[in-house]
């Protein structure tokens, strides 16, 4: 299954390069015989069809060929998150019992000893005097081919939800179904063989794995990132010619804010594909006039292997009839193979424009969640995948992401979606983002409370965004108070950490 696109590079494209990384350049054949020797070595140690392997480390090429030699020898790749805390990290691998870990040197410390202890092996990246090095353990082993194959329904990938509405929760996509979602979007980014793609997106998270993958399929070059830094990114685009990129709408934000990226500047850049949170329209238009029409929008999530909606670039127009410039602000159609649907509390399809949640049933699905039966009845029902997102659908399948349900503030019997107020301040020219959620209110249930990242510290005041508000949604929608920060919480993915905010929130008074 995906241990054959390792097999087809090698067999197609063995001088092609696979990676660029860090000065270094990996041809197919070198990177096919490393993760035979990976795979090789995690065989005599123990590791078996159907068993775990954890990673936990930045991106970098050993962090590829972790995945590769699971995809060939039919261990599930659990990805580990390098920016949790111990406790964090301990919760995950105890969760998913993996025979081994694949560490970089610099997280050895956020190994607890009792999760040292479960485990029967230890490679260690980039510590080459540790007795158990990970260059040691392939130099150790033959560069043929693993002998044992996995099944299509076998789990490749134990990917972690983020655990902001609780405790994390194991995501266990197959074989087929990362295949089927490599082929969905590899066919809407209209990838070719010669392009170069850039990754800065975690490989941890799907959005970064998946991109790898549609790419993989056509034996393409990864220009790949330890992590996203935008004065060093803008310039691995303009030297390595990089032909497509995937990006955070955060991320976009500060390559337009910190380096002079462009369309002149970056001639050779083609397809810029951003996913992981919505991008507020200021942003896109912005975006649009430095690099033109080359955006593409990808809605989906974990637990749907990453496929769900797509807006391409020829859907993307800033000036036209209003339904058609509205597209803007929404998560596109349904991708290829994929139904997209808008439903009540009861499963029925909503009017046009009524909010609703958004399902999503494809091939690509995961198969359940890992040991948790109850969450897996509660999100996958009948087929369709429950996504927790409230949304609205057009007459021509164009779905409106609204909000999460859990982020939804009903404030004197209204329900006022996060997203529409946050893009109502980000519209505004003195700012950068905002976030908003709900505080509990005596009055009215619940108030409005927006945290603003400013352009300056004199670009605007609190009153002037709350009036630029009151002319752009209706006045109960507006915030009650605003909160001017110098950044706001992130998630790896780019998302807002609403929770930190809430939590933040919780502790103070609020404002009269």
């Amino acid at each position: 299954m995906l241990g054959t696109l390792t097999l087809r590079n090698l067999r197609l494209r063995p001088e092609a390069p696979a990676i660029l990384f860090e000065g270094r350049t990996i041809t197919h054949r070198a990177f096919a015989g490393r993760a035979f020797r990976l795979a090789a070595a995690l065989r005599h140690r123990g590791v078996a069809r159907g068993d775990r392997v954890a990673i936990l480390a930045e991106n970098c090429p050993e962090y590829v060929e972790s995945y590769a030699a699971g995809e060939l020898g039919g261990w599930a790749s659990v990805t580990v998150n390098y920016r949790l805390a111990a406790p964090e990290i301990d919760t995950i691998l105890s969760d998913s019992e993996p025979k081994a870990i694949i560490v970089g040197a610099e997280f050895l410390d956020r190994l607890s000893p009792e999760a040292s202890a479960r485990l029967d092996h230890v490679l260690v990246i980039g510590d080459a005097s540790s007795d158990v090095s990970y260059e040691a353990a392939l130099a150790a082993e033959s560069p043929a081919p693993p002998p044992v194959a996995p099944e299509p329904d076998d789990c490749a990938y134990l990917i972690y939800t983020s655990g902001t509405t609780g405790r994390p929760k194991g995501v266990m996509l197959s074989h087929r179904g990362m295949m089927e979602a490599a082929r969905i979007t590899a066919l809407e980014k209209q990838t070719r063989p010669d392009d170069r793609f850039a990754l800065s997106m975690p490989l941890y998270h799907i959005g970064g794995r998946l991109t790898a993958l549609s790419y993989a399929l056509h034996g393409c070059t990864m220009v790949l990132h330890r992590n996203f830094r935008p004065q060093a990114f803008f310039e691995s685009l303009r030297a390595n010619r990089v032909t497509a990129t995937l990006l955070a709408p955060t991320m976009l934000g500060d390559l337009l804010e910190n380096t002079p990226a462009d369309r002149e500047s970056l001639p050779a850049l083609a397809r810029l594909f951003y996913s992981a949170a919505p991008m507020p329209e200021a942003l896109l238009r912005r975006g649009m006039k430095a690099f033109g029409p080359i955006f593409t929008q990808y809605y989906g999530m974990t637990e749907s292997a990453g496929p769900g909606t797509v807006l391409h670039a020829h859907q993307h127009v800033l000036d036209g009839p209003e339904h058609v410039v509205r597209r803007l602000r929404s998560a596109g159609q349904p991708m290829i193979d994929c139904d997209v649907r808008v439903v009540d509390p009861d499963g029925v399809p909503c009017l046009v424009g009524e909010p609703g949640e958004i399902v999503i049933r494809s091939p690509s699905l995961m198969t359940r969640y890992w040991r948790n039966p109850q969450a897996t009845a509660e999100t996958i029902r009948q087929g369709w995948l429950h996504t927790g997102d409230v949304g609205t659908e057009d007459e021509e399948g164009f779905v409106f992401v609204i909000d999460r349900l859990k982020d939804m503030i009903i404030s004197g019997g209204e329900n006022i979606y996060s997203r529409e107020v946050e893009d109502a301040l980000a519209s505004h020219p003195g700012v950068i983002e905002a976030a908003v959620i709900g505080r509990q209110d005596a009055r009215w249930g619940e108030s409005v409370v927006a945290f603003v990242v400013r352009r300056g510290a004199d670009s605007v005041t609190e009153a002037v965004l709350i009036d630029h508000c009151r002319q752009m949604i209706a006045p109960y929608k507006r915030p009650r108070e605003i909160r001017f920060v110098d950044a706001l919480p992130k998630l790896p993915n780019g998302k807002v950490e609403k929770a930190k905010l809430r939590a933040g929130l919780a502790a103070t008074k609020s404002t009269p």
